[in-house]
């Protein structure tokens, strides 16, 4: 169950994540979902330490673990947006 949660958190924050870094055009289902599971990870293993608290990835789904979620994407698609593009957007 967890694991169906995780997946639709994910791909609800990897869209939310691809509209603000305006990729959604280029990016489907598929892609928005694995753009948040895989921004929760890097969020989880970086900002959460930081300010304390608990990720989605390890079933905390408080305001403040969704936030850093998103966060995490976001982050996640400007470095691929850097790497591809060399900039940001």
């Amino acid at each position: 169950m967890n694991l169906i949660v995780l997946l639709i958190v994910g791909g609800v924050l990897g869209w939310l994540a691809s509209i603000v870094m305006r990729t959604d055009a280029q990016q489907g289902i598929f892609l928005n979902v694995i753009v948040g599971i895989v921004g929760a990870l890097l969020a989880g293993l970086l900002i959460t330490p930081m300010i304390g608290g608990a990720s989605i990835t390890e079933g905390s789904f408080s305001a403040t673990s969704l936030l850093i979620s998103f966060l995490g994407a976001v982050v996640l698609l400007a470095i691929v947006n850097l790497v591809r593009r060399g900039s940001v957007r």
